[in-house]
């Protein structure tokens, strides 16, 4: 049996559907990612599956920074 990881990021920047399509249109098409969720009033992502660097890394190239 195969366990799913889930990421959570908190990314202070994000405040409208833009930065939620940018964020969701990078990580979602990397290796292993099944869903991608962006929760605007938390200002977190939460991603199933995929690689952390990875992720990080597009987060990065979407433009926005996470915290910690």
């Amino acid at each position: 049996m195969t366990m799913t990881i889930t990421h959570t990021y908190e990314v202070p920047d994000i405040s409208c559907g833009h930065c939620v399509a940018a964020i969701e249109g990078e990580v979602g098409p990397l290796a292993g990612v099944e869903s991608v969720s962006v929760d605007l009033d938390d200002k977190l992502v939460t991603v199933l599956g995929g690689d952390d660097v990875a992720i990080r890394a597009a987060i990065d190239e979407a433009g926005y920074d996470i915290a910690g």
